[in-house]
């Protein structure tokens, strides 16, 4: 395996995230379907199928079109296509949603290991830290510590002290990072979102600490921390028919607080979706007796009920408003969709959760990819991606704007891909 010179770890201990499947498993059951899919093209060409016309050839054009689908790699694809289109410089400042892209092309390089996916995620976070580790950043709100996992993994793979320097910066900002009366980070250290938690957040934390922990002899602080946050959120958002409210307001002052729950009014789908996934890798990384472990794992179990309940059976896919598919104005959202995916199959898989819900994911995947094309130019398209968004109602959510190529959705899809790949 190729490193970035400095990488000082053993070639038997390589990086890997809490949710990364093993690449010995992916390619035993890569080759079924596309065995299976050359198979019964070569059995219609050895019955004379290939010089006949009418539909024996319309036969051996789906097999043909099948086989096609079947070898592309879209995780590949999709890497391919967006470094295309961006370089590293151009590709966006320090944000969640780049972070969330490039941790998936982390997941990427972890299976393939093209030297270029690594060099690129460097170059990006290269434009922010310095060589003496200095960051510009002052982490005031959860959203700007997300792409903190980058710096990790850099750590890692290059050994690197200014990784190390840069990424303990937030460690330190938790410290005095401000916290409701039970212990839940604000959504951000601002007037406008004081006493705030947002679903959103556990996912912008919450794996970084976990890793941090790992890489850098933290863990008992960071598996601790990750536990409570997850179950404090849970506690306040999770409702009875299992699926969470997309914020939970302390002060019961926000215009969109119920005044006595502090609850926001609708089940937004991509809110969920941040806390599935935070949940589901925290699980991975703190001890079997962790004594939270019980708790989080009846938060993740509610969860996946709700969502078998609330999946929309034609399409396999969720509703920008979650519980509210019904409505005719709603409609199916890639990045959300993405999330719950990887989260029910990596839950299932590890024993978290029934495993009949590899079914539901399995149904949840078949309706992502019917999301994914690609374009004259040969690149990839992934489709109805909502923007970046606020705390509102259900009328603004149906609004947002149904993006392609967002970075929530981008990243979401690199994630669940390199889950269940290896599974068609």
């Amino acid at each position: 395996m190729k490193r970035i010179r400095g990488h000082r770890r053993a070639p038997d201990t390589p990086f890997r995230a809490p949710h990364a499947p093993s690449r010995a498993s992916r390619r035993i059951s890569r080759r079924g379907p596309r065995l299976l899919t050359a198979l019964l093209a070569a059995a219609l060409t050895a019955g004379g199928v290939g010089a006949a016309t009418g539909p024996a050839t319309a036969a051996q054009h789906r097999a043909a079109q099948q086989s096609d689908i079947q070898a592309t790699d879209w995780s590949v694809a999709m890497t391919k296509s967006t470094m295309a289109r961006f370089t590293p410089s151009s590709i966006g400042g320090w944000s969640y949603p780049v972070g969330l892209y490039l941790f998936g092309q982390y997941q990427v390089y972890q299976r393939t290991h093209d030297p270029k996916l690594l060099s690129y995620i460097k170059s990006y976070v290269d434009r922010f830290v310095d060589g003496s580790g200095r960051i510009g950043q002052s982490f005031n709100n959860l959203d700007s510590m997300q792409a903190g996992r980058l710096l990790v993994l850099l750590h890692h793979e290059t050994g690197q002290d200014r990784y190390r320097i840069a990424a303990k910066k937030i460690r330190d900002r938790l410290n005095t990072y401000p916290r409701t009366a039970d212990g839940g980070f604000w959504h951000a250290d601002s007037s406008s979102r004081a006493h705030q938690l947002w679903a959103d957040g556990v996912y912008m934390v919450n794996p970084f600490l976990v890793e941090y922990g790992k890489e850098f002899g933290d863990s008992a602080y960071a598996n601790d921390e990750a536990a409570k946050q997850l179950a404090v959120y849970g506690s306040h958002l999770q409702v009875s028919n299992g699926l969470l409210k997309h914020a939970y307001d302390e002060s019961r002052t926000a215009s969109w607080a119920d005044r006595s729950t502090g609850l926001a009014p609708e089940h937004w789908c991509r809110a969920i979706g941040w806390y599935s996934m935070a949940i589901v890798g925290v699980l991975d990384s703190i001890p079997a007796g962790h004594p939270q472990r019980g708790e989080l794992l009846t938060y993740l179990r509610n969860l996946a009920g709700g969502l078998e309940r609330y999946q929309d059976p034609k399409t396999g896919r969720w509703f920008q408003v979650v519980d509210k598919g019904a409505k005719s104005d709603n409609w199916t959202e890639t990045s959300c969709s993405s999330m719950f995916t990887y989260a029910l199959d990596r839950a299932a898989r590890q024993g978290y959760i029934d495993p009949h819900y590899e079914a539901v994911a399995q149904r949840g995947y078949r309706g992502v990819l019917a999301k994914i094309s690609l374009g004259a130019d040969g690149r990839t398209n992934l489709t109805d991606i909502s923007i970046g968004t606020n705390v509102g109602d259900y009328a603004y959510y149906i609004a947002r704007t149904r993006a392609t190529d967002d970075f929530h959705g981008l990243g979401a899809f690199l994630i669940m891909n390199e889950q269940l790949e290896a599974d068609r």
